[in-house]
């Protein structure tokens, strides 16, 4: 059995095709179609990113060959919070023939560290971990305790934080002051005793960056493992703001390179929440879960 799982996010569009017999990706695929830019203002998912969603989809059944496989669709915060969204996933389906369901932040928080403990235990990790999902829109904190799964979503995400700040030091002020909730939900957890993993894109970029890796020729299976500690986050955050524009969408992709400074913010001010000192990075996110999990259906 194989299953295409898609994953539509505040900023990207994610999709793996996976061979559920084999447990192996066969071929993914990246898109950036920042879904929520402009919702802050408009509390709409504008025309411009409904298409570009649209095209991307469009682009990924070439590459990957839908027709062979279940496919499963799933979108967050984004069209949670969108006061368009039944139109828009009404107009991705008309268009694609796919239709999204959208789901809530326990769900998503759930398929991610479905993903994550499964990677854990290939790496041979079998430990009470603590894992986070910086996303576009929202950012999950998620806990895996003796078998039990707590987990918490916040209003902090890289685009919605980018798009409502237009400086490095307001994306400081604004993260700092949106993060004494996540402060408050880790305060019920001896932190100290768990392993740090983080998903999403902001840490596998930087993950990447240290092995020497750009956007174009980016390898989940070398970024996967890789532990990032607050000084890697410190140097490659320096590092991309003394490049031009050009260059920094070499590095991490054109479309994301000025959201990577706000993913950078947030991911350094959990570290402090935690009390970590290393992250180990995780490729697998919420379109692994979601294909691990349709696999058992």
């Amino acid at each position: 059995m194989r299953v295409v799982a898609i994953d539509l996010g505040s900023n990207s569009l994610q999709i793996i095709k996976y061979d559920c017999n084999e447990d192996r990706v066969i071929k993914s695929f990246l898109a950036t179609v920042r879904t929520a830019w402009g919702l802050v203002e408009s509390k709409k998912i504008s025309k411009e990113a409904v298409n570009r969603v649209i095209d991307a989809l469009n682009r990924a059944k070439e590459e990957l060959d839908f027709s062979d496989s279940k496919v499963v669709a799933v979108t967050t915060q984004a069209l949670r919070v969108a006061k368009n969204a039944k139109e828009v996933i009404e107009q991705i389906k008309e268009a694609t023939n796919i239709e999204f369901r959208v789901i809530s932040p326990k769900e998503e928080a759930k398929l991610t560290l479905l993903a994550v403990k499964a990677r854990l235990e290939k790496l041979n990790i079998n430990r009470d971990f603590v894992v986070v999902d910086i996303g576009g829109g929202s950012t999950e904190l998620s806990y895996y305790i003796d078998g039990k799964i707590y987990s918490k979503s916040f209003d902090l995400g890289i685009v919605t934080i980018a798009n409502m700040a237009k400086s490095l030091e307001e994306i400081k002020r604004e993260v700092k002051l949106r993060v004494k909730e996540i402060e408050e939900f880790a305060k019920r957890f001896d932190n100290k005793e768990l392993i740090f993993c983080a998903t999403a894109g902001t840490p596998t970029t930087i993950a990447a960056l240290k092995h020497g890796l750009n956007y174009e020729n980016y390898d989940a299976n070398i970024v996967t493992g890789t532990k990032l500690t607050i000084k890697d986050l410190d140097f490659y955050l320096d590092k991309l703001l003394k490049l031009s524009k050009k260059e920094r969408e070499v590095a991490v992709g054109v479309g994301r390179d000025d959201l990577i400074v706000a993913g950078i913010i947030i991911f350094k001010e959990i570290y402090r929440v935690l009390d970590k000192k290393e992250a180990i990075i995780i490729d697998d996110g919420l379109s692994m879960g979601l294909a691990i999990s349709s696999c058992k259906e």
